[in-house]
């Protein structure tokens, strides 16, 4: 046991390194060292500034640009200007051609895990092909995609004002620089990113370019700045290699396109690369500030400086390699390549930048021999040293010696996740309010990073020479030991890079460099002591310093991981109290001691000699219990990170009849409405409340009351219904949605019937999408090429299919024809939301609070059968 004395300034030390490497990742997620070029830089650079001015304008001056507003088309007609007068400048070197169409369509589709149809009519796309004047029209050719329109309630700064002002300043560029690109390059400013990707589909389907693209590069963004990542990319290599090379400041790893796929939400990247254009590609985002995602509060204010001229060098180089490649193919001659394709596909190559500095990538079968390497040196190393020692047969037990090691390592870093989660749990089961680390990160560090390293401490001095004895002597001496626990841990973690590189493809890189330093470091380690003495505090940051790559690049990549995660716990709600109410913070204890294992874990088994003395493993778990306690005294949510809150005035009718009108409240997070209530008095008031108001006495939100927003309003399950009036309702509406039968086709094929139907939205002049819910046993229907989705079941009911209406055009009503047995009946269920509100409800929007981002709409419901 080592003195507190030696331990608390191993600690300091500890502390005072982890600060500063997190300083420097901080800076690098941030993109301090990026210089943001003004609005009147030279029109041979990238411009940050100018980006910003189209961002203002269109998230600012604009505002709102969801389907149904006019704002939306305001946008198409700003870019459409802003393109114009850059085609008017081209020089006779470039051809520009600007094409506006309106795409009609629908299919099937699965999102967030649910099957649903999708049926859209009148969205609006501008595309504009920039080729060499002598190019031909079925050149191989680069597509840049993104999307004007935003989410509901949102002005929509960064998603995704900041893809598209980013692409219009890109097309400044190469005609101002008259850049004439080897390839064309075709930038698709889309108009229905949020209504489930239908713009791209349409572009994808029935455009003139669509056979020509032979790479695809889809900026999103899941935040407002940061370095834009790229969450996926492929099929194939060769993007991820392109990316490699070119990208100025590189933020990429195969550990990210690993976890992208489990989180909810889904891209445009899906349609081009995946679902019907089989295009190689990259899709990139901006990730940070994700509290501001899909929110009122996703202004230009909030973008991050230097995040958009990040972006648009990261483009401008990526534009020129990609335009170069002899890899660039169009639709035809990638499928006589097929199978080669679908062989390069299965191979994903292992990539990750470090710090946005710079980027390593090698291939699949690289990875393969290069993972094995400190596995297969690990082997050698200790038969070497036993043949040394005591002869070949003494291998054995230098082996299990090494395997009750990384045992001992095993229980350690498991040890590293319990110990958070208990901690989370135990704060909460007092507790009425979760997530209090929601707008302060810092609390959820000071929490559940002391009592993660104290849980790694632990078994240093209370289990191992317990588990080491037996393995070579009766009693293991320190020499022994330290040797034991040494390579066991570098066994865990060449294992790990061996395996992982099969298994898990994106994991295996970190496993590898952290073998590796390992490997290196317990020599320099030996050497340092001999030098400095064997409780030297100079060894020991020597040693420290020694692995600063591989801690930097699990700090790095840990941060994303945990950043993200945290920001999008403000969008957590889908699971049902009371496990809802413990989810986030048992998720967040459990990243970050994800994180703690991937950072502070390797160097344990050397500096623990230093550190494992009981008063520091007290002091640690200590500082975390005072951190939870006081925790308590934080409220979750401020103007920087805001709770979401979604109020529909919900309005069922009969006919052309108001039967029933209400407000439905619900949140995405684990503090429910009645939170909102506690510290909001003026809205349980509004609602004429009583003051001993219960979760309990107040009625839930009947099944189907949010079908408007299906399938997102699978993402929260506690709403709350209140009573609300409705004589103004009609007043600003005197017709509403409703189903016309238009006419019955019987007697056909082994009796069935037709049902013509239409869709009258009635007056509503803001419609975002119509829903409807056919229940029963449906035949057939005129979407999706007269192909039904996979049906949904609910609670063992007959099943279920779900069609999305978006867009409108004056000329007609919806119109479409369900098929069935003429001797059963089927239930049309119709839920249309209107983004317009009457005044009373735009009076309870104004009462709440700056730190809750309400998202407001009026849903018509209404049920037929036929």
């Amino acid at each position: 046991m080592v003195s507190f004395k030696l331990a608390f300034h191993a600690l300091a030390i500890l502390c005072i390194t982890y600060a500063g490497l997190l300083w420097v990742t901080h800076s690098a997620l941030y993109g301090s060292r990026v210089t943001p070029l003004p609005y009147n830089a030279s029109l041979d650079k990238f411009s940050e500034g100018r980006t910003m001015k189209h961002i203002w304008h269109l998230a600012d001056e604009i505002g709102i640009r969801q389907e149904g507003s006019i704002g939306l088309m305001e946008a198409a007609n700003y870019l459409k200007l802003q393109l114009e007068s850059y085609k008017q400048r081209a020089s006779v070197n470039l051809r520009v051609e600007i094409d506006q169409t309106s795409v009609y369509g629908s299919f099937n589709m699965m999102f967030l895990k649910h099957s649903i149809g999708l049926a859209y009519k009148n969205h609006t796309n501008i595309a504009i092909r920039i080729s060499p004047a002598v190019a031909d029209e079925d050149a191989p050719a680069v597509l840049v995609n993104g999307h004007f329109d935003s989410a509901i309630g949102s002005p929509g700064a960064g998603d995704c004002a900041s893809c598209v002002a980013t692409m219009l300043e890109a097309v400044r560029l190469i005609i101002d620089t008259d850049w004439v690109p080897s390839s064309p390059i075709i930038f698709l400013f889309n108009g229905a990113e949020e209504l489930f990707m239908v713009a791209c589909h349409g572009f994808m389907t029935t455009h003139k370019w669509r056979s020509t693209i032979g790479a695809l590069i889809n900026l999103e963004s899941a935040g407002t700045g940061g370095p834009d990542l790229v969450c996926q990319s492929g099929p194939g290599s060769w993007p991820a290699e392109v990316y490699a090379k070119a990208a100025v400041y590189p933020m990429a790893n195969t550990a990210a396109q690993d976890i992208f796929p489990h989180i909810p939400g889904d891209t445009d990247y899906r349609i081009f690369s995946e679902d019907y254009g089989d295009i190689p590609g990259l899709d990139i985002i901006l990730l940070l500030e994700g509290y501001f995602y899909h929110t009122p509060y996703d202004e230009p204010e909030r973008v991050i400086p230097g995040s958009m001229q990040i972006r648009g060098e990261n483009l401008m180089s990526l534009l020129r390699a990609f335009s170069s490649s002899s890899k660039l193919l169009n639709a035809r001659d990638r499928a006589a390549l097929q199978d080669k394709q679908t062989s390069e596909r299965e191979k994903r190559p292992i990539f990750f930048d470090f710090l946005g500095w710079f980027m390593i990538s090698y291939s699949f079968k690289t990875a393969v021999v290069l993972h094995t390497i400190p596995l297969g040196f690990l082997l050698f190393v200790s038969s070497l040293a036993s043949y040394k020692s005591s002869g070949i047969h003494y291998f054995s037990e230098r082996i299990l010696f090494i395997v009750k090691g990384a045992l001992l390592h095993v229980i350690q870093l498991a040890l590293a996740l319990v110990f958070p989660v208990v901690l989370a749990i135990l704060r909460l089961l007092p507790a009425s309010t979760a997530m209090t680390w929601f707008s302060q990160p810092w609390l959820a560090l000071l929490m559940f990073v002391p009592i993660s390293v104290a849980g790694m401490l632990l078994p240093r001095f209370s289990l191992a020479e317990k588990l080491m004895k037996g393995s070579t002597n009766a009693s293991v001496d320190k020499k022994a030991l330290d040797w034991g626990i040494h390579w066991g841990a570098i066994a865990v973690y060449s294992f790990g890079a061996a395996v992982s590189t099969h298994f898990v493809v994106g994991n295996g890189f970190l496993s590898f460099w952290w073998a590796c330093f390992l490997l290196a470091a317990y020599y320099l380690l030996h050497a340092l002591q001999r030098s400095f003495g064997q409780r030297s505090i100079m060894s020991y940051s020597l040693y420290i310093l020694s692995l600063a790559f591989p801690i930097l690049l699990s700090l790095y990549v840990g941060g994303i991981i945990w950043q993200t995660l945290l920001e999008k716990m403000g969008m957590n709600g889908s699971v049902p109290q009371p496990l809802g109410f413990f989810l986030p913070d048992i998720i967040i204890a459990a990243t970050t001691g994800y994180v703690v294992l991937l950072s502070v874990g390797p160097l344990i088994p050397a500096i623990g000699s230093w550190l494992a003395s009981t008063h520091i493993v007290r002091f640690l778990i200590l500082v975390s219990v005072v951190a939870a306690a006081v925790s308590s005294l934080f409220f979750p949510y401020s103007n920087s990170a805001p709770k979401r809150v979604l109020l529909q005035h919900t309005i069922n009718t009969d006919g052309n009849e108001i039967s029933y009108s209400s407000y439905d409240l619900a949140t995405f997070d684990a503090n429910s409405v009645p939170f909102v209530f506690k510290h909001v008095q003026a809205v349980p008031e509004f609602l004429s409340l009583a003051n001993d108001f219960s979760s309990k006495t107040v009625m839930r939100s009947p099944s189907g009351t949010w079908m408007a927003l299906y399938p997102i309003s699978q993402l929260f399950v506690e709403s709350f219904r209140f009573p609300a009036g409705s004589k103004d309702v009609l007043k600003h509406h005197p017709s509403v949605p409703r189903i016309l039968i238009q006419y019955v086709e019987q007697g056909l094929n082994q009796g069935q019937k037709r049902t013509y139907v239409e869709l009258d939205l009635g007056s509503l002049h803001e419609v975002w999408a119509a829903v409807l819910n056919i229940t029963g046993p449906l035949i057939n229907w005129s979407f999706s090429g007269q192909q039904l989705p996979a049906p949904e079941v609910a609670d063992g009911g007959p099943p279920s299919y779900i069609c999305r209406l978006s867009g409108k055009d004056a000329s007609e009503n919806w119109k479409f024809w369900l098929e069935a047995n003429e001797s059963m009946v089927l239930r049309v269920d119709v839920a249309v939301l209107d983004q317009q509100l009457e005044q009373e409800t735009q009076r309870f929007l104004h009462l709440f609070p700056s730190w809750a981002a309400v998202i407001a709409g009026s849903a018509y419901l209404s049920s037929y059968v036929l």
